[in-house]
């Protein structure tokens, strides 16, 4: 498997139909779903509508987290609005279980699916929107190499209240 990292644990596989029940209770859970700016509950049909429509169609790559010794899945790791003209697209992860949070799986993760956006789908950049208060995510995003590249001022309106976010980036160094 090409996109496994023995040091942090983790590898990344394509997500399947599968792990509908998974990806619906992790995103529906309060310590997930929190930290995104679309808040709507997910069900096992809008998430297999997500599949046919985004990544059947190949505007989304989504990939499962998962740990090297057991292979249980702990979250998951996306690329969406893939702009093949200007070679760019957003990224987004989650870390489903809550035994695997605060391990490195994020960071090791992160810097698995930028590899993989750089060398299989030979994108220019990625970039990432994230809580301007989300500093663990922050953090974990520079390890992985993003870098800040601009503070948005009260960008998105979240359960009653507007919130500041951080865009950030990183461009491929080939």
């Amino acid at each position: 498997m090409k996109y496994w990292d023995d040091k942090s644990g983790v590898y990344l596989r394509k997500m399947t139909y599968e792990d509908t029940d998974n990806i619906v209770a992790w995103r529906n859970s309060d310590s997930v779903r929190g930290n995104f700016i679309y808040q709507k509950l997910f069900t096992r049909e809008s998430h297999e509508n997500w599949i046919k429509t985004m990544i059947d169609t190949g505007k989304v790559v989504q990939m499962m987290i998962c740990e090297c010794e057991t292979g249980r899945p702990v979250g998951s790791v996306y690329i969406r609005d893939i702009d093949p003209v200007h070679q760019k697209a957003e990224y987004g992860i989650f870390i489903g279980a809550a035994d695997a949070r605060g391990k490195g799986y994020g960071t090791a993760a992160a810097k698995l699916m930028i590899r993989y956006s750089f060398e299989e789908l030979k994108l220019h950049r990625l970039f990432l929107r994230v809580y301007a208060e989300n500093l663990q995510a922050i953090r974990s995003y520079e390890k992985a190499g993003f870098v800040k590249e601009a503070f948005l001022h009260d960008d998105v309106f979240v359960n009653g209240k507007f919130r500041d976010i951080v865009l950030m980036g990183i461009i491929n160094p080939l």
